[in-house]
């Protein structure tokens, strides 16, 4: 297994399990923690054996409290538009990836730790929880998509509150306005987000992969088009073991046994 300096990188059961680790900063994003989330994305890709993902941060007070300012105070203009490209790229990155990625979001998601949280699909958010776009108090805007995805995920309207004003909000509030899956107490955050994710693991990986595809591409399609995707893609996995094995196993009253092929 690989070693890395800024993440931890963990797999059992099936699930990876990536910790950004740099509690003493609050896991700020620099440049070789993005780089080192690249790596670990790529690992996962190349594991057939993995179902699902968990992205966290160590310690109990911030998932990613924002990137790392100190890294970015002087930058120019262009190193400013390079590091935002690498979080972008290596965020779509991560959003892309085949197998469903829970954030366990425990203490202060802000910034670029907000903007992972809503590349990964699924958010389970500790009591303690809170996120937000604080950059127009420091005189930028949020660079590694959350002018993007917070308003595909709630709204423009309340993205733009939260965009504008900078504000923190609370899980319960994040939760409301569809921010986050659940919230749950502080201390069974990771207990949770492994829960879902041992529960998705059972099910058929091209299954999951297929409809995570689906859900993706269907965002940026027309009504019609997307239909058409969907039909293209459940179609497709009439031609798998998993798709055969799973309807065999319904109709003998079994557990299914998906072996992703």
């Amino acid at each position: 297994m690989k070693d890395f300096n800024t993440i931890t990188y963990a797999v059992e059961d099936a699930i990876a399990v990536i910790t950004i680790n740099r509690p003493k900063f609050l896991n700020a994003l620099n440049t070789e923690v993005l780089k080192e989330l690249s790596e670990a994305v790529d690992l996962i890709t190349s594991d057939a054996a993995i179902r699902a993902v968990i992205v966290t941060g160590a310690g109990e007070k911030a998932f990613v409290a924002g990137a790392d300012i100190a890294e970015m105070q002087m930058k120019d203009v262009l190193e400013a538009r390079e590091f935002s490209s690498l979080g972008n790229k290596i965020f779509s990155k991560l959003e892309n990836l085949q197998k469903p990625v829970i954030a366990a979001v425990n203490g202060f998601a802000l910034g670029g730790g907000c903007e992972l949280a809503m590349a990964c699909d699924i958010r389970i958010a500790g009591h303690q929880a809170k996120f937000g776009q604080p950059e127009v108090g420091l005189g930028i805007m949020a660079g590694f998509g959350g002018s993007q995805r917070l308003a595909r995920l709630v709204g423009a309207g309340i993205a733009k509150e939260l965009l504008f004003t900078g504000e923190m909000v609370h899980a319960e509030r994040a939760y409301a306005m569809g921010l986050v899956n659940q919230v749950v107490d502080s201390s069974e955050v990771l207990d949770e987000a492994k829960r879902m994710a041992k529960m998705i693991a059972a099910k058929s990986p091209l299954g999951v992969s297929f409809t995570k595809k689906a859900v993706n591409e269907g965002l940026n399609l027309d009504l019609e088009r997307a239909l058409s995707l969907e039909a293209e893609l459940f179609g497709a996995l009439f031609a798998t073991k998993d798709q055969t094995e799973g309807m065999t196993a319904f109709l003998e009253k079994r557990q299914a046994v998906f072996k992703g092929e």
